[in-house]
């Protein structure tokens, strides 16, 4: 196994929330030593690779894959662009469980929807409408993330507690699968 793919796999899965050294030294199964010299090589790779986006991060005990800043530019053009103006169903998804059940960790996103969200936290994140609102105590030190500011103002909100209750949407909901339901027995009937 190649370990520096190993470990650039696993800091592209892991996303904004990085890895420490010890969480990557159990997973590669190896010593924290031997897991920081893949770190340092991996690290030397994307510094002298100038046809490479990327680079390593050390954010406080945590391990991280981000851009290169000289391509900040093309990175805010794609965020502005009309190819992202539109919000994914799952970065939606993601949106409303972090506008009501804010703040949270990747981890418990994902535990809510049942899948993956780094892509959507990314973009979200790029997009303005969730912030990092702190960390969790305790190993790995968690990013908390919360709604904007942006967000705010986007959906034009002065407190969270402007946001619609749960049982209003789920209720208005129901109410339209009802009907949708009624409008189809109806043709069927008439149709026979």
């Amino acid at each position: 196994m190649d370990e520096l793919a190993a470990i650039e796999a696993l800091l592209f899965v892991a996303g904004d929330e990085g890895m420490s050294l010890e969480e990557i030294s159990t997973i590669l199964d190896c010593s924290t030593q031997q897991a920081y010299q893949f770190l340092m090589r991996l690290q030397k790779n994307y510094e002298e690779a100038t046809s490479r986006g990327l680079m390593l991060l050390e954010v406080g005990n945590q391990y991280q894959l981000a851009t290169k800043k000289e391509y900040a530019d093309v990175i805010k053009k794609y965020a502005i662009s009309p190819l992202t103006t539109n919000l994914s169903q799952a970065a939606l998804e993601t949106l409303a469980i972090i506008a009501y059940k804010q703040p949270l960790t990747r981890m418990e996103i994902d535990e809510i929807r049942g899948v993956q969200t780094s892509g959507a936290l990314q973009k979200l994140t790029l997009r303005g409408l969730i912030e990092p609102k702190g960390r969790v105590e305790g190993p790995g030190r968690a990013i908390l993330y919360g709604t904007s500011d942006y967000f705010m103002d986007y959906f034009g909100l002065k407190e969270l507690s402007d946001l619609p209750e749960i049982t209003e949407l789920e209720t208005e909901n129901t109410e339209k699968e009802s009907d949708l339901f009624f409008e189809r027995f109806n043709q069927q009937f008439e149709n026979e």
